[in-house]
Formats: C-alpha cells, sequence, structure tokens
C-alpha cells in the first residue's frame, strides 16, 4: 500500500469519526458538516506547507525532519480548531481559555518531538557507524552492541538493520579470515613445492652431468646412479600427480560418477600393494576388514584416500611397528580405520594436518619424503563425495577414521 493511499484513508477515517461524534451530540447534519469542513480547512494548509518544507529540508538531520512534522501536526490541530471556533461564536474568554491548553500541550508535544528527534538521530548514527565498519579492516574491533540498538530503541526498521549490519561484519570478518588463510596456505605450499622440485632436479642434473663427463665410468656406480636417477624421476612425478590432483579438487572438478567396486576388495587390493613398502621400512600391515564386504563405494578416489593414508601411516611408523586397518559397514555408511605407530602427533599441529603443505616435526618430515599434499588430497577427496576424515591420538600412535557414504549391491 502507497503512502498517498494511506493518507487517504487516514483522512477518511477521521471525518467518519467526526461525523459520528457530531451525531452522538445531537449536532444537525448541516451543522456537524459545516464544522467538519472548516476544521478541514483550517488544518489542510497547515498540513501542505508542512509536507512543502519537510520535502524541502529532505537532506537536514532526522531531528529536524521530526520536529517539522510534529509542528507542523499541532499547527494543523490548532488552526483547525481556532477557525471552528471562530465559525461557531465561541466567546472570547472559551477561546482563550482553549488556546492556553493547546499552547501548554503544544510546548509538551514539541518537547516529546525533540526527545524522540534525538533518539531518532544518536540510532541513525550508530547504525551509520556500523556501515562504516563493514569496510574497516579485520583488526578493529566493531561496535560493542552488535544486534541492537543503544537505548532508546526508536524503530524495528533500525534495529533489523543494526542486526543484518552486524551479521555482515561477522561474514565479512570471517571471510577476510579465511582468505588470509588460503593466501599463508598458498605461500606456503609455493615454497614447499619449489624445494621439493628442486631437490630431485638437482640430484638427477647432478647424475647426468657426472655421467656424461664421464667422472663415473664403472658399471656398478653407473647402474647405482641410472638406478637414483629412476628413483629421484618417480619422486618427481608422485610430486606432479598430487599437484595436479589438488588442483582438480580446488576446481571442483571431482568426477562422483566414477566406476564402483566392493569395499573389502578394495581394501585388499590397496593393503597388498602398500606391503611392498612397508616390508622395506619392516612395518607389518594387519588388515581386519571384512574382505567379503558387498558395499560399493568409488573405485578411483577412494583407492587414492586410502592409499595415502596408509603411505603416511607406513612412512611415520617405526621399525618393527604396525599399521592396522578395521572397521566395517554402519548403517549406509563406511567407516575405515587406519592406526599407525607414529608416537603420537602433537595437539598444537592436529589442526592443520589436513592443510596443504603442511608437515609437523612428528606427522610429516621432508626426509621421509612426501610432499606433504597426501592427507589434504585425501580429505578432499571424501568431501567430494560427501565423506569425512578425523584424527585422534590413539597410543602408541594416531588413528584416522574415515566415512564415506557407500551404495549397495
Amino acid at each position: 500500500m502507497s503512502g498517498r493511499t494511506r493518507a487517504a484513508l487516514v483522512v477518511a477515517a477521521g471525518f467518519a469519526v467526526g461525523a459520528v461524534i457530531a451525531a452522538a451530540i445531537g449536532a444537525s447534519a448541516h451543522d456537524g458538516a459545516v464544522v467538519i469542513l472548516l476544521a478541514a480547512g483550517g488544518s489542510a494548509g497547515v498540513a501542505i506547507v508542512g509536507s512543502l518544507l519537510v520535502h524541502r529540508l529532505h537532506s537536514r538531520s532526522l531531528r529536524v525532519q521530526v520536529l517539522i512534522i510534529v509542528l507542523a501536526s499541532i499547527v494543523a490541530i490548532v488552526a483547525g480548531v481556532l477557525v471552528a471556533a471562530q465559525a461557531m461564536f465561541i466567546s472570547g474568554h472559551d477561546v482563550g481559555v482553549l488556546a492556553v491548553i493547546l499552547s501548554v500541550s503544544a510546548a509538551v508535544s514539541v518537547a516529546a518531538a525533540v526527545q524522540l528527534g534525538t533518539a531518532f538521530e544518536r540510532s541513525t548514527v550508530h547504525v551509520g557507524e556500523m556501515a562504516r565498519q563493514l569496510v574497516a579492516p579485520a583488526g578493529v574491533a566493531p561496535l560493542a552492541a552488535t544486534t541492537s540498538l543503544p537505548p532508546p530503541v526508536v524503530t524495528g526498521e533500525l534495529q533489523r538493520l543494526a542486526a543484518q549490519l552486524a551479521a555482515a561484519r561477522a561474514d565479512l570478518d570471517a571471510a577476510r579470515a579465511r582468505a588470509e588463510a588460503l593466501d599463508a596456505s598458498r605461500r606456503e605450499l609455493v615454497a614447499w613445492v619449489s624445494h621439493d622440485l628442486r631437490s630431485p632436479i638437482a640430484s638427477i642434473r647432478a647424475m647426468a652431468e657426472a655421467l656424461d663427463d664421464h667422472v663415473v665410468d664403472d658399471q656398478a656406480s653407473i647402474e647405482r646412479y641410472h638406478r637414483s636417477m629412476c628413483l629421484e624421476s618417480e619422486r618427481l612425478g608422485a610430486l606432479v600427480d598430487d599437484l595436479f590432483e589438488l588442483s582438480r579438487i580446488s576446481a571442483g572438478a571431482i568426477d562422483t560418477d566414477q566406476p564402483l567396486v566392493p569395499l573389502g576388495e578394495l581394501v585388499t587390493e590397496v593393503t597388498a600393494a602398500a606391503e611392498v613398502t612397508a616390508a622395506t621400512r619392516e612395518v607389518r600391515i594387519v588388515n581386519l576388514l571384512d574382505e567379503g564386504s558387498e558395499a560399493m563405494v568409488p573405485m578411483s578416489d577412494f583407492r587414492r584416500v586410502l592409499r595415502n593414508l596408509l603411505d603416511n601411516a607406513v612412512r611415520h611408523t617405526r621399525a618393527g611397528g604396525t599399521v592396522v586397518l578395521d572397521g566395517g559397514i554402519i548403517g549406509r555408511t563406511a567407516v575405515v580405520h587406519v592406526t599407525d605407530e607414529c608416537g603420537g602427533i602433537p595437539e598444537e599441529d592436529m589442526g592443520r594436518l589436513f592443510d596443504v603443505a603442511f608437515r609437523g616435526d612428528v606427522a610429516r618430515s621432508r626426509d621421509q619424503g612426501g610432499g606433504g599434499l597426501g592427507l589434504a588430497i585425501a580429505k578432499g577427496l571424501l568431501e567430494a563425495h560427501h565423506g569425512s576424515i578425523v584424527i585422534v591420538n590413539h597410543s602408541p600412535g594416531c588413528r584416522f577414521t574415515v566415512r564415506l557414504p557407500v551404495v549397495s549391491r
């Protein structure tokens, strides 16, 4: 409903109430109509002037505009009453008494308008300050009042606006924090990857130059150099593969519609492949999962998740230690635990363990290989399939718990 429509309805209601009161006091229809029209005529001129003033002074403060509106209303009432009183030939004494009453009432009304206008102005200043703080740096503390206005609360609209601005400030602060964390993670990733690429490249170059310059010419040394170059090349390939996988996850390009495979079959396959590396480190892998599980999981991505977790567990388990896989199907979810004997992870590292390129003193160290991307990739792949991964310290090491929705065969 528009403002003009509301105003017309209010005027119509006033005329109707006036007519009812005139009839109630026994006034004739003619007399009632004359009084109503005189009162309306006297008030209308003042109301029009007041409206023009408000429009003309629209750029002034809210307190000034509220004061003009109240004054216009009071003067309109006074004008209507006085015009009607003169037309009705009311005695001068009665008109004087009426003027006293109107003067006192007008003074009280103006005082209330000034107070209300001040409250309005204070509240709008408060909301304006909240709006300015939306672009303030993250370190600048927000106003103490974030969800309500300082007393008095003058309108529900301003209160809701203040609450929305406070929520927007909180969202912006959270977004800034995420952006800063992402930027720091990106810089850290570039630093780690630069080092991890530089080391095998430098090693391959040095061995290639030694072979070219015939510094090494006996067959045993040539074969050793060849094996080392192959290993460094594989390390480079693995790192590039991890970077590609990570970029695929970050871009949201994970293919969730991929072939499915029974969980038990996939775990057995990944465990058998990891046992070769585990044997060279004198680590034993024990698979306690039911090999006959018929629950279906994404073949490619879940294989990558389990392979990364087993690789991480084997690399950080002491010689002679054991890595255990167990779990099963709970409802419509596959639950797999990977427990190692790494000695535990410091609590301060727990929150960053799945960050890109993070390697804590115990959790991940460069001399044990790996680019620090395996756990981040595992988490990203699981989340793309609506799964999750958590870690807890579990004497004498730690336990990763993977959950992933399954499809029954």
